[in-house]
Parts: structure tokens; C-alpha cells; sequence
């Protein structure tokens, strides 16, 4: 159904599901806490030698507004996740189905009830920390006359996350405008989350971001994350590659991004899977776990599903990616993917094709 896109299900079989990023990181005597050599990976699936820290990304796990449950997918991933044991699972948005002017008070306070019933108090109860950023169905930040279009999805965002018993267990640097936007660190790497949930960053988002990429705790950080709902470059076919559904001014965000060394923009928003590269910035696209994937603007993969598993290792210059379609239960060969992308905002490669 995926066109040329080879899929497999083995044990043990890393080359073609993992894809190692060629970007070298900056040598550092800190330490990420070493880990035995283990591939855990939940029954039936491989998955590569786990890494020091590694990470499970997902995104866009909403379905029909106004929902309180997932898709099956949704729910075997949140079940399966446990079994590739790792540090810290990223979202990159739509965790609920809001953006709707209809829904109630009421509606959107049972929707974060059905999200920490289905995803956050699963993966909590096993001690696994959970970061996100909001996306334009959790509290759009559209902005008219002076005031939020969607104040009340945003208050219902923030009076579920500002809960103590849902506030997430990170080492905040920087939490005064939790949830929308706000900074920690884990395991010497430090991550930037935007407000990302409409194509303008704020001005005054903008001075917070560039200072807290600038900031010591940074800088001294072995590594740079950068986490944002709406992607810089559109990668998906139809309306999300149209103005208004990726980031304005993404040229200059990119160079942001690169004056501080950040090694890669994490998003969701397109819901199709391309992990890239351009210029010294690396572009992971996580594509949609929940309702709703796409093609690529560019192929003729089917769209499916996905969860992605990153390995980043203390001694080895490399990280290593192993994504899933989660329709399938299978492991995304990355050679079949598209090489390049061009995109109305500029052309994208692969990110395993980059030559250092």
C-alpha cells in the first residue's frame, strides 16, 4: 500500500530501520548516565541497541473535534512505549481535538480528562516523563483585536497542565509561561519548547526564545533540542503546505536556530513522517499518530502512522533514529523515502543522505 517503501519485521535488524545522523555533536566529558548494551524493543518489533538516553517522539494524536478517545493506534503505542524503555517521551502537539468555537467549557475539560486517562497517567504510572508542546487543537494561539480566538482552549490547557498532579516531572529551567512555552534539561541536553501553535511567533516569545538559547545552562549543555507544533518548511501534500500551516519567517527562525547550535526542530502539524536536514539544522517532521496522515508534498508513499525511537550515545558521534508504522506495526526503511523535498519554502534532504 506504501508504493516502493520496503517493510519489514525482524528481530535484530538495524540497518535498514535505523537511520544514523551524520551531524557530529561537540565532545563533552559530561556525562549522560551510561547504560547497559540492550536493543528493548516490545515483543515482535526490533529495535537498534539502546542508546544512553533515548527518546520516543510522537505527535497529532487528536481524532474528530471535540473527542474523548484515540484511535487504536494511539492506544497500542501508548501501551507498547514502556517496552522500548525510554527516557523521555516527546509530543509535538494536538494531544486534544479543540480549535472549535462550539465546544463547551465543559467539552474541553472532558477532553484533557480523556488525555490523562489515555496517555498521561499510563505513561506516568510508569515513571516515564512525558514534555510537549501545545498544538493549534490544545490552545491556538490565533491572536485578533487583542485577544486570543481561542482563549478558552487555552484555559482549559493550562488549568490541566498547572495542575500539580498533572504538571509534568522535568528539571524546568525555565517555567513562567508554562505550559505555552518554556525550557528544561535532561541528561545534558536542553530543550527549547515554543508556543508554536499558530504560523507567528510572538515578539516577545521570540526575545525568550533567543535568550534562552543563549543562556549558560544552554550552552553548556551537550546538546540542543528545539520543539515547536508547526514546522519551519511544509512537507505534507494539500493544505498543509499552504502559508498559514508552517512557521512565517522560517528562514530567519532557522538561523536562530543555528547561531545557538541547536541540532535539530522537532514538529508535528503536517502529519507526514520526513525526517531532514538544511543548511546545519536538522528537521525532524514526526508525522501523525492519530487521525488523519498524509502523503509527502513529494512521493508516492501512502500515508501512515508513526512513533519514532531516538538513540543519542555518550561515546559515539551519532544519533540513531528507528521509526514504526504504527497502522502496520512495522519499521520505516528510510531509503524509501523521498531524498529531497522541495517545498515552497526551499528545498530539504533526507538527513541520512547529508555528507559531513
Amino acid at each position: 500500500m506504501h508504493g516502493n517503501r520496503r517493510q519489514f519485521l525482524t528481530y535484530g535488524s538495524l540497518a535498514l530501520g535505523s537511520v544514523l545522523l551524520s551531524r557530529r555533536l561537540p565532545a563533552s566529558p559530561q556525562a549522560i548516565a551510561q547504560t547497559p548494551a540492550a536493543n528493548p524493543a516490545p515483543a515482535g518489533l526490533s529495535a537498534p541497541p539502546k542508546g544512553d538516553v533515548r527518546l520516543v517522539v510522537i505527535s497529532d494524536l487528536n481524532s474528530a473535534y471535540g473527542s474523548t478517545d484515540y484511535l487504536p493506534q494511539v492506544k497500542r503505542a501508548i501501551a507498547l512505549i514502556p517496552d522500548w524503555q525510554p527516557d523521555l517521551v516527546l509530543c509535538a502537539g494536538d494531544m486534544v481535538a479543540g480549535q472549535k468555537s462550539s465546544l463547551t467549557p465543559a467539552q474541553l475539560a472532558a477532553m484533557w480528562q480523556a488525555f490523562e486517562r489515555y496517555i498521561a497517567q499510563p505513561l506516568r504510572q510508569v515513571n516515564i516523563p512525558f514534555a510537549f508542546t501545545l498544538g493549534n487543537h490544545d490552545a491556538s494561539g490565533s491572536f485578533s483585536n487583542g485577544q486570543y480566538t481561542f482563549a478558552a482552549d487555552r484555559q482549559a490547557a493550562s488549568q490541566y497542565w498547572r495542575n500539580p498532579a498533572h504538571t509534568p516531572t522535568l528539571n524546568f529551567i525555565d517555567r513562567r509561561h508554562f505550559p505555552f512555552y518554556y525550557s528544561f534539561t535532561q541528561n545534558d541536553i536542553f530543550y527549547s519548547v515554543w508556543d508554536a501553535s499558530t504560523a507567528r511567533i510572538r515578539p516577545e516569545q521570540l526575545a525568550w526564545i533567543e535568550a534562552s538559547l543563549a543562556s549558560d545552562q544552554a550552552q553548556r549543555s551537550r546538546l540542543r533540542f528545539a520543539l515547536g507544533h508547526l514546522s519551519l518548511y511544509p512537507v505534507a501534500s494539500g493544505s498543509r503546505s499552504e502559508p498559514g500551516n508552517y512557521l512565517h519567517e522560517g528562514d530567519r527562525l532557522q538561523t536562530l536556530l543555528e547561531k545557538y547550535n541547536v541540532h535539530t526542530y522537532i514538529s508535528g502539524h503536517q502529519h507526514a513522517y520526513y525526517p531532514a536536514y538544511r543548511g546545519q539544522l536538522e528537521l525532524l517532521h514526526t508525522g501523525a499518530l492519530g487521525d488523519g496522515p498524509r502523503s509527502l508534498i513529494q512521493g508516492n508513499l501512502s500515508p501512515y502512522r508513526t512513533l519514532t525511537v531516538i538513540d543519542i550515545f555518550r561515546d559515539r558521534s551519532n544519533l540513531v533514529y528507528a521509526t514504526y508504522d504504527m497502522d502496520r506495526l512495522t519499521m520505516v526503511d528510510h531509503s524509501g523515502l523521498p531524498s529531497r523535498l522541495d517545498t515552497p519554502r526551499g528545498r530539504l534532504q533526507r538527513r541520512d543522505l547529508r555528507i559531513t
